[in-house]
């Protein structure tokens, strides 16, 4: 394709588009005009996206290029839309397949009917052709055996004849030779079997993609038509497409709506199942400020929410666009079938060729009975099963995976997790929930622990310290009351103290107990304990002495522990974390996750080091991170992974793959979804090449016949598609809902 000059890009629907072998046939004709640049396809809607110069490339010529392809095609009105905007289909552009091979059978039969009755049996109808030449077909019969030949070839032989033209055999141009060639022979019965049973696989595998295709755009119909828009002059509730609410619009969702449109909330409280965006299944509690979703489900509470996307941008519809997308990248395993169809197809014209002509001419072989096996050759090398083995693989893996909440960019990075030796993993907002909270107070003189944290509270009430919304956040679930302090003072890099009911209380660092003169042997031991752990240690107290120790850190997510185990039983040989934080935060994560090897004080450009060194020892690496800070690292791996990145568009964009919830079991899980992915497609091409192996074989040895070729080789066809399509039921395994430990960490 050609490069080069300013570049538009033109979509079109493409009827009848569901196999790659239709792919790689617009590939050859669209993609060979003069000033395209590329072909993007969306097998799933039939869509051919062309990237071409303006000035030299006009949408006449690219429909007349499609019918030189043998296929139909009208301009998509909407470039990069979703589905719902596609031109609308007639009856027969959606049912003329079935009606043509539903009547090809029907024409069949009443065939054989006729031919059965003409003979005085059925068996003298199956064995007509051994009689030889002498036999003559009774009139009825033929024209039934025709009707159905030519219904059957309806939608194969203009594909055929424009793939002649283009000197460029494909499975259509073999099939249709083998029709003919029957016909020729007077084998009428065989050439309409042939024709039927051909039709009804194309049909099966037209119904396979559709089957795809309703699973992947199953998403689309989670999002709601109609949003309930709170009008801001009136306050009245108006039911509105969520095409026209503008951003920064007030939306109310009730109780069990499903949410319309992605925003923050400004009023309410609710739990939302968010199952089809991040595929966690436990709903999450929602308050005012906090992030939702639009095609997510609202529980038992209102609540109203401020508009942050409007439609075509919310994190549902990029998640449909991301999985389209991906179909246009094709996995190593397609590309391969692809490069070995080009050649075996011509290789298996020239070698029925040859069985037809050698053995008569060298040996005086008799001429119907080799141009008949050599039929039969061509019958058998029809790729169709081969062909389709990956594509159906493809889709199937990355539907089932989007549903799970992991977004995987195409099947090159759907096949990449299988070949993993080694991960890379961040620790901030990774293995980490990326948050200081409150891990444990020590109480000393005897006061309570919620009444050091009530002091606590009411001092850093009124300070703008980075630790102070962990304190506050404990306070507000753990339901303790306190009051702002009075005569509050900041202690410019201490602490800072306050009255509380009359009392002057402090809270601060160790230093600022030191100055104070409070600090005995007991309270600097334990202070000390904590600090060496990685923790942040703050220290409250009165006039008189030390009330206790307020420990604040970052802590490990539940189950980090087991999801690296699952990663090394899945066959990873090496986790390594790799953290700007310091050695000793490092160390205890490291102990805490079960990690191989951990690298400690690292900027961006040092993981990206370490990332290459970890390449060149294991070849294929992952890194897992955040997307964004973490995209140096990720660009030298061989596969990226961004988790918890729902909403997030850099994060989105950065990785090649994007989990859309903090869940690291999905790690594991990926992995052994690839693999499994990947067993399939070798099962698929494994099974397809020894079908047709086994039945060159009989045909050679003089003992397969035209139908039962045709019916194999729909039978692998049927095999392979229905494998594949297995792939579709894949589900996560959910996380324990007890936690083994709990070990906190300090934060970044």
């Amino acid at each position: 394709m050609k490069q080069g000059g300013p570049r538009t890009w033109i979509a079109f629907k493409v009827h009848g588009m569901d196999c790659a072998e239709e792919v790689a046939t617009l590939r050859g004709t669209v993609g060979r005009l003069p000033g395209v640049h590329e072909l993007h396809f969306d097998l799933l809607h039939g869509k051919i996206i062309v990237e071409a110069d303006p000035e030299t490339v006009r949408t006449p010529e690219i429909l007349k290029a499609v019918e030189r392809a043998g296929l139909k095609a009208q301009p998509w009105d909407k470039a990069f839309s979703g589905a719902d905007d596609a031109p609308p289909e007639g009856f027969w552009q959606r049912r003329g397949r079935l009606v043509t091979c539903l009547a090809s059978g029907v024409f069949l039969t009443a065939g054989f009917v006729s031919h059965a009755i003409a003979e005085g049996s059925l068996f003298a109808a199956l064995s007509f052709s051994e009689r030889g030449r002498e036999a003559v077909f009774p009139v009825a019969s033929v024209l039934l055996y025709g009707a159905s030949v030519l219904l059957g070839a309806w939608y194969v032989a203009p594909k055929a004849f424009h793939a002649a033209r283009r000197l460029s055999p494909d499975m259509n141009l073999l099939m249709l030779l083998a029709v003919a060639g029957a016909v020729a022979l007077g084998e009428w019965f065989e050439a309409a079997m042939v024709t039927f049973l051909f039709a009804l696989a194309l049909l099966l595998e037209s119904w396979s993609v559709a089957h795809a295709r309703r699973a992947i755009t199953a998403l689309m119909d989670l999002s709601p038509k109609m949003a309930s828009q709170v009008l801001p002059e009136s306050g009245r509730v108006e039911e509105r497409p969520v095409g026209e609410i503008p951003e920064g619009a007030t939306v109310l969702v009730r109780p069990g709506e499903k949410i319309p449109l992605d925003g923050e909330i400004t009023k309410g409280f609710t739990t939302v199942n968010q199952a089809a965006i991040t595929g966690e299944s436990i709903p999450v509690a929602k308050a005012v400020g906090d992030e939702i979703f639009a095609g997510t489900l609202n529980g038992d509470g209102a609540f109203e929410f401020v508009v942050t996307r409007q439609a075509e941008d919310t994190t549902m519809a990029r998640i449909i666009h991301l999985v389209e997308e991906a179909q246009s990248r094709r996995a190593p395993s397609e590309q391969w079938v692809d490069r070995f169809a080009r050649v075996y197809t011509p290789c298996m014209l020239i070698l029925a060729l040859l069985i037809a002509l050698a053995p008569p001419l060298l040996f005086g072989g008799p001429w119907d009975r080799w141009f008949y096996q050599a039929l039969v050759i061509l019958v058998i090398a029809c790729p169709c099963a081969l062909v389709i083995s990956t594509p159906v693989s493809v889709v199937g893996g990355l539907a089932a995976a989007a549903r799970n909440g992991v977004l995987i960019k195409g099947g090159a990075y759907l096949e990449a997790p299988a070949r993993l030796r080694a991960v890379a993993i961040d620790k901030t907002g990774t293995l980490t929930h990326g948050r200081p909270e409150v891990q444990s107070i020590v109480a000393f003189q005897g006061c309570a622990p919620k009444v050091i944290l009530s002091i606590a509270a009411s001092l850093e009430s009124l300070s703008g310290h980075p630790l102070s919304g962990a304190v506050m956040r404990r306070a507000a679930s753990d339901g303790v009351p306190f009051a702002s302090a009075e005569d509050f003072q900041s202690i410019q890099g201490k602490g800072a103290e306050g009255r509380i009911d009359g009392r002057l209380y402090w809270i601060g660092s160790h230093r600022l107990m030191h100055e104070k003169g409070q600090e005995t042997l007991e309270i600097h031991d334990k202070a000390e304990e904590l600090e060496d752990a990685g923790h942040s240690v703050v220290i409250v107290g009165d006039q008189n002495h030390v009330c206790g120790l307020i420990s604040i850190a970052d802590s490990v997510r539940p189950h980090a522990a087991q999801a690296i185990a699952a990663l090394k039983s899945a066959g990873v040989r090496h986790v390594e974390l790799l953290t700007g934080d310091n050695e000793g935060t490092a160390r205890a994560v490291a102990a805490a996750t079960g990690v191989d090897a951990y690298k400690a004080e690292l900027l961006p450009a040092d993981k990206a080091l370490a990332v290459e060194s970890l390449v060149k020892t294991f070849g294929h690496v992952a890194m897992v991170g955040d997307g964004v800070n973490d995209a140096p690292a990720m660009a030298a791996a061989r596969l990226g992974i961004a988790m918890g990145v729902a909403g997030t568009d850099v994060a989105i964009e950065t990785a090649d793959v994007a989990l859309m919830s903090d869940d690291l079991s999905k790690i594991p899980w990926l992995v052994r979804h690839s693999r499994r992915t990947l067993r399939i497609i070798r099962q698929n091409i494994a099974f397809a090449l020894l079908v047709k192996a086994a039945f060159m074989g009989l045909a050679l040895a003089g003992l397969a016949t035209l139908w039962m070729a045709i019916t194999a080789d729909m039978g692998a066809a049927l095999l392979v598609i229905f494998n594949s399509l297995r792939l579709l039921d894949a589900k996560s395994e959910e996380a324990p809902k007890t936690d083994v430990f709990h070990l906190s960490v300090p934060s970044a």
